[in-house]
C-alpha cells in the first residue's frame, strides 16, 4: 500500500510538472521580436486571429502604429491594427488617450517609459503625467487599466479623427493612404460613450469601412466635452456625422487613482460592440481576462512540444513564430456588414501572396479545423463579392501582387484531406479566376493580364508584373488542375495541367553569372524585350538593358509597374514549385542546377526578406542533395533570425516570415498546394506534434548536436525511410520519424527526389 501511494504521489507530481510546463509555453513568446528593423509587427495584446488588437500609436506612417524610437510620443491607443505588413498602413481606429489636466485641448501626447510587453499584455508609463496604461484583450473587446498619480486630475480622450496612414494634406487620389470619411460620437450615460469612425483606402485601396465602438468605464465621469472639426462643445452629448472628425474629452473624480475602461468593437453597430463587451468581458477583473487570452494561445502552443533542453532563445523564436503566424487573418464571424453572419467570415488576408507559402500550411498542420473555416470564408467571399480574396482588408478585396493565390490555399487544403469544404464550389471559384478577366481595376482581384495569358500563353509587357504573373498563374493552374482531377472533372484537369507549363513560354536561353535560362520579358508579338525605358527628359528617352539581375522598380517604374514584383529574374526563375525537375532539366541538368543555386546564394542574389525566395534554399532536395539544403537553411537562420527586437529580417507579412522560420526549426517545410513536406535537419532534438485528430507525430533527431548537423539516415515507424520528404498523411496518421544525425554529409535522400509534375503519370 505504501509503495502504491508512493507511485501515485510520483505520478501526480509528474502530471503536475507536465501541466506546469505546458502552462508556461506562452512565456516563450516575445511580441517585441520584429518590432524594430523591418519586421513591422504589432506589439499589443491579441487573441488568436483576434478582431481587436489594441496597442500604442506613436507613428502614423507605421503599419502597426508603433515605433521603438523613444523620442516619438504616444498620441493614443487604438483598437484595430495589422501586423508585419508592408506598403501603406491600415486601421489605427478608435483612439483613446488618458491624460491629466483640464478638458481644454484635443492634442494630448506623451513620450513613453517603462514599457512592458508579453503575450496578451501591454504596459507603458506616459512620462508627461506619470500615468501607467495597462492593456489586455478578448477577441472583440479591449480592457484598459489606467493608474494616475495621486491628486492629479483624471481624464480620457476618445478620438474618432485619428487613424494610420493619413496624408498630411487630404488627397482623394493619394495611393495607399487612408482617407477620413466620417465619424459620430454620443455620450450615452455617465459611464458609456459610443459611436463610429468611417475610413476608406489604405494599402489595398479598399472602399469605406466602419469601425463601431462602445466604451464603458468602471466609474462615472464628472464632466465631458465633445468636439467636431477641432471645435469644443462642453456638455453637448452628441456630434452627428457630417463628414468631420469628432471625439470626446472625459473628466473623472480624482479621489481614486485607478480607472478602468472596456472598449468593444464591431463592424455591425455600436450596440453590437456593447454586446461584445457583455459577452466576452462581463466583469471588471483585469487579470482573469489576461489569463483567458493566454490560455487561448496556450491551447495552440501545446500542439507542438519541443524538447525542454533546447535553448531559451530557440524556444522563444519558435513559439513567437507560431504567435505571429496566427495574428491574421482576423476572425470576424458574426461581424460581417455585407451579408448574413451564419457562416465563418475572415478578413485581413494581408496578403495571401505572402501567406500561402508557409502560413496557411502551418495553420493546416496545427489547427486544421481553423483552416477549414478560413477556406470556407474565402468561398463565401467568392459567392458574395464575385472573386476569391487576395489582399482583402476592411471587408473589401484589393491589391493582387501576382497570382490568384487563393487557388494554392484551396489546393493545399484539398490534397491534405481537409473535410467540410465544398470543393465543387471551390473549383468554380478557381475557374472564375482563371477564365474571367477582372476588368476595371485589375489590382483588386482575379488575374490581371488574363487576356494575354489565355491568348498567348504568357502575360506580355503590355501589362505590369508580367513576369511573376505568368509564373504564378502557371502554378495556380496546376493547383486548379489538382482539385479538378480529385473531384473527377477531367476536362478542366487536362486543360489546366497543360497550362501549368506556360512558365516555359517566358524561359529564354540566355546566360548570366555562368547559368543559362531565365524568365525574361516578351512583348505581345512574341519578341523578346532587351531593354526598357527608364527616363524621359529634354526630349530624349533613356533605356537600360534588361538582364536577369535588373530591377526596373522603383528606379525606372513604380513599385507595382515592373516586369517582376519585388524580385529579380534570378529569384523568380527558380519559382516553379510544381515542376522543379523540369526546371533542373532546362537549367542544364543536376550539376548545372547545383552551380546555379550556389551562385544564387554565394553572389548575394537571394533575398531572405521576401517571399519569392521562400522555397529556394530547399531546391537542392530535387538533385539529391538535402545536405546542401540543410547548410543553406541553417546559415540563413543563424545569420538573419534571432530573438532580438530586430530578429526578423524583413516585413513579417502577417506571419509569413515567422511561419517560414517555425517550420524550418522543426525540420519540415511545405511546398504549398502539394501534399508533402521537405525534411531538413531540425534545430530541436525532439518535436512532438499533438494533432487535432488525437494522433501524435514525433520527430526525433538522434545524436543531435551542433557538430552533428547532417542527416545520415531515417526511420519512419521503425522502417527505413530513404526519402527527404514526407507526405502529410504520414503525419496525420501519427508515428515517429527518427533522423540519425552525423558530422558529415551522407547519401540519404539522394535516390528519390520530391514530386514534380513532369515526373508523374498524368
Amino acid at each position: 500500500m505504501k509503495n502504491l501511494l508512493q507511485r501515485l504521489g510520483i505520478l501526480i507530481c509528474v502530471v503536475c510538472m507536465v501541466s506546469v510546463a505546458h502552462a508556461q509555453l506562452h512565456r516563450f513568446v516575445d511580441p517585441l521580436i520584429g518590432s524594430e528593423g523591418l519586421g513591422n509587427v504589432f506589439i499589443g495584446p491579441s487573441c488568436p486571429y483576434g478582431m481587436v488588437k489594441p496597442g500604442p500609436d506613436n507613428d502614423v506612417a507605421s503599419n502597426s502604429g508603433y515605433s521603438a524610437d523613444p523620442a516619438k510620443p504616444i498620441y493614443g491607443f487604438s483598437q484595430v491594427h495589422v501586423s508585419g505588413t508592408g506598403g501603406g498602413p491600415k486601421y489605427g481606429n478608435v483612439s483613446v488617450m488618458p491624460f491629466s489636466g483640464d478638458l481644454e485641448s484635443i492634442e494630448q501626447e506623451s513620450v513613453k517609459s517603462d514599457e512592458q510587453v508579453e503575450l496578451g499584455y501591454y504596459s507603458v508609463v506616459l512620462q508627461k503625467w506619470g500615468i501607467q496604461t495597462e492593456i489586455t484583450t478578448s477577441d472583440r473587446a479591449a480592457f484598459y487599466h489606467f493608474s494616475f498619480q495621486p491628486e492629479n486630475a483624471k481624464a480620457v480622450k476618445i478620438d474618432l479623427g485619428k487613424f494610420l496612414g493619413e496624408p498630411s494634406i487630404p488627397n482623394p487620389d493619394a495611393r495607399e493612404a487612408q482617407q477620413f470619411v466620417g465619424s459620430e460620437i454620443e455620450i450615452v450615460s455617465e459611464t458609456e460613450v459610443r459611436g463610429y469612425i468611417r475610413i476608406r483606402g489604405g494599402w489595398n485601396n479598399g472602399s469605406a469601412y466602419t469601425v463601431y465602438f462602445s466604451a464603458v468605464f468602471d466609474q462615472p465621469f464628472t464632466e465631458f466635452t465633445t468636439w467636431k472639426n477641432g471645435e469644443l462643445f462642453p456638455g453637448q452629448k452628441v456630434q452627428i456625422d457630417s463628414g468631420e472628425k469628432t471625439g470626446a474629452l472625459l473628466s473623472f473624480d480624482d479621489t481614486n487613482d485607478d480607472l478602468q475602461l472596456k472598449i468593444g468593437i464591431s463592424f455591425i453597430s455600436s450596440l453590437k460592440a456593447r454586446e461584445n463587451i457583455n459577452t466576452e468581458i462581463p466583469h471588471w477583473d483585469f487579470q482573469p481576462t489576461l489569463a483567458e487570452t493566454q490560455e487561448k494561445w496556450e491551447n495552440i502552443f501545446q500542439r507542438v512540444e519541443v524538447d525542454v533542453d533546447a535553448s531559451t532563445e530557440l524556444k522563444t523564436m519558435f513559439y513567437t513564430g507560431l504567435y505571429h503566424t496566427m495574428l491574421m487573418p482576423v476572425d470576424r464571424t458574426g461581424e460581417n456588414p455585407k451579408w448574413e453572419n451564419n457562416t465563418p467570415y475572415y478578413d485581413d488576408f494581408y496578403a495571401i501572396w505572402d501567406t500561402y507559402r508557409s502560413s496557411s500550411p502551418l495553420i493546416t498542420l496545427l489547427t486544421p479545423s481553423r483552416q477549414v473555416d478560413i477556406v470556407n470564408a474565402m468561398l463565401q467571399i467568392y459567392k458574395r463579392d464575385g472573386y476569391l480574396p487576395e489582399a482583402r482588408s476592411g471587408n473589401c478585396n484589393g491589391r493582387t501582387q501576382g497570382g490568384s493565390n487563393g487557388e494554392v490555399v484551396i489546393a493545399d487544403a484539398f490534397v491534405k484531406g481537409l473535410q467540410g469544404i465544398n470543393y465543387k464550389l471551390a473549383l468554380d471559384a478557381m475557374l472564375k479566376d482563371a477564365t474571367v478577366p477582372p476588368g476595371g481595376n485589375e489590382e483588386k482581384e482575379g488575374r490581371g493580364g488574363l487576356t494575354d495569358y489565355n491568348r498567348l500563353g504568357y502575360v506580355s509587357t503590355d501589362f505590369v508584373r508580367a513576369g511573376n504573373r505568368t509564373l504564378e498563374y502557371a502554378y495556380d493552374d496546376y493547383c486548379l488542375a489538382t482539385v479538378a482531377k480529385g473531384i473527377k472533372r477531367k476536362g478542366e484537369y487536362w486543360s489546366f495541367i497543360k497550362q501549368s507549363d506556360n512558365w516555359q513560354n517566358l524561359w529564354r536561353d540566355i546566360e548570366d553569372y555562368g547559368s543559362r535560362g531565365f524568365i525574361m520579358p516578351k512583348d505581345a508579338r512574341g519578341n523578346w524585350v532587351d531593354s526598357i525605358q527608364c527616363d524621359a527628359s529634354n526630349g530624349r528617352i533613356t533605356y537600360i538593358p534588361y538582364t536577369p539581375v535588373a530591377q526596373d522598380w522603383p528606379i525606372c517604374v513604380c513599385w507595382w509597374c515592373g516586369f517582376f514584383y519585388e524580385a529579380s529574374s534570378w529569384e523568380y526563375s527558380l519559382s516553379v514549385p510544381h515542376d522543379v525537375a523540369k526546371l533542373v532539366e532546362k537549367s542544364g541538368g543536376q550539376e548545372a542546377f547545383r552551380k546555379r543555386l550556389d551562385t544564387f546564394f554565394d553572389k548575394g542574389l537571394y533575398n531572405v526578406a521576401n517571399e519569392p525566395s521562400f522555397l529556394s534554399p530547399n531546391l537542392y532536395h530535387w538533385i539529391g542533395r538535402p545536405d546542401l539544403s540543410n547548410e543553406r537553411i541553417h546559415r540563413i537562420i543563424d545569420e538573419n533570425f534571432n530573438s532580438s527586437r530586430s530578429g526578423i529580417p524583413g516585413n513579417d507579412d502577417s506571419g509569413a516570415m515567422s511561419s517560414w522560420l517555425a517550420f524550418h526549426l522543426i525540420g519540415l517545410y511545405p511546398n504549398a498546394g502539394q501534399s508533402y513536406y521537405l525534411i531538413n535537419a531540425p534545430y530541436f532534438e525532439k518535436t512532438v506534434i499533438h494533432q487535432e485528430n488525437g494522433n501524435d507525430f514525433v520527430i526525433l533527431a538522434k545524436n543531435f548536436s551542433t557538430k552533428n548537423k547532417y542527416v545520415q539516415s531515417a526511420r519512419l515507424n521503425g522502417e527505413d525511410y530513404s526519402k527527404a520528404w514526407i507526405e502529410h498523411q504520414d503525419i496525420t496518421l501519427g508515428g515517429t520519424l527518427i533522423l540519425e544525425m552525423g558530422p558529415a554529409p551522407s547519401k540519404w535522400g539522394a535516390v528519390l527526389p520530391p514530386p514534380s509534375k513532369s515526373d508523374q503519370e498524368l
